[in-house]
């Protein structure tokens, strides 16, 4: 198993083909090597254009970075024991200075409930220093990455002029992340701490930028959809709990069980959210997740989110037009 997440790793931190990662700590991924860097574009303006994506190494290579973190956290609870490299650290920092910017633009009156305006505020400070910030967290050797990396940071965080957020922005975060391991950054015994430390912290904080200005979910299905926000942590969450010997599906709607395992699951976490921000009955206002606790056992859960992703995010125009491709993350045909 051990060897399937390195290949699976080396699958998309280089793109020129899967061979085994070297154990030698000080080598760049051969993907970057010489790279020129570009500010990533849109390339998808059609419907027709998602059969480019779908064939991309863009999509190969996003996939790839979401099923090993998935392989990675299997069976492993967020307290557990892992390294924290100086690269963590540092986006631990650079997420922390978001937060700091959330408590610095306390939201404006207005009379409009939702949207609050001061949300443009806070996103003019981030588009102003994002480059400084991804800077902050390159390698000296890399830092000519800073501005093709920096706009995936801009694009996570939600949509300065619909005041929303969405799956989309999530994406755009997991993307930030594996671009960061190209260019070697982040390294394969950084999986752990990139799921359990760092995109948890990102987590946190678009839960208090949601809560703050009171943002709108983008392109929410209602109660028809997954979560109003979220993807990513019911896929890694429901993975920490496979062949967990006593919780099963059945029990993450239980409120007693969320409130006693939840800072050790991701997913429930993400149930205990739900609960506080939504009232009535859970089957009423989640559907979803309520079919979802009717199923038998965790790996199962975990593989039908995995092919509800695809369908629901990664295969919809309306989410992919707005993705952005690079030199990093490129629009380019699969290498066969």
């Amino acid at each position: 198993m051990a060897h399937l997440r390195n290949e699976l790793y080396v699958y998309w931190i280089n793109s020129e083909g899967v061979t085994p990662l070297s154990s030698g700590k000080d080598e760049a991924p051969e993907g970057t090597a010489g790279s020129t860097f570009m500010v990533p574009k849109k390339e998808i303006s059609m419907v027709p254009d998602m059969g480019k994506w779908k064939r991309s190494q863009a999509y190969a290579d996003y996939m790839g970075f979401i099923l090993t973190l998935n392989e990675g956290v299997k069976g492993k609870k967020l307290t557990c024991e892992y390294k924290v490299s100086e690269t963590v650290e540092k986006l631990l920092d650079l997420l922390g200075t978001l937060d700091r910017w959330i408590n610095e633009t306390p939201p404006a009156d207005q009379p409009s409930r939702f949207g609050n305006k001061a949300y443009r505020t806070w996103y003019s400070k981030l588009d102003q220093e994002a480059e400084a910030l991804v800077l902050a967290v390159l390698p000296a050797d890399k830092c000519a990455a800073a501005p093709e990396i920096a706009v995936y940071l801009k694009e996570s965080v939600g949509n300065s002029t619909r005041i929303d957020y969405g799956t989309g922005h999530e994406a755009a975060f997991a993307v930030f992340l594996c671009c960061l391991c190209k260019v070697g950054a982040l390294r394969v015994d950084d999986q752990l701490a990139i799921v359990f430390k760092v995109f948890n912290r990102y987590l946190s904080v678009m839960r208090k930028l949601q809560r703050t200005y009171r943002m709108e979910p983008a392109g929410s299905q209602g109660v028809w959809g997954l979560d109003d926000f979220q993807f990513l942590p019911f896929i890694w969450g429901s993975s920490q709990f496979v062949d967990h010997p006593t919780l099963e599906p059945r029990h993450f709607i239980d409120e007693r069980v969320v409130n006693e395992h939840h800072q050790d699951y991701m997913f429930l976490d993400c149930i205990k959210f739900i609960n506080e921000m939504k009232t009535g009955p859970f089957a009423e206002h989640s559907n979803q997740l309520w079919n979802i606790s009717a199923v038998p056992s965790w790996s199962k859960v975990n593989q039908g989110l995995i092919r509800m992703y695809k369908a629901e995010c990664l295969e919809k125009f309306p989410v992919i037009q707005h993705f952005k491709f690079g030199s990093l993350l490129s629009i380019q045909p699969i290498k066969p």
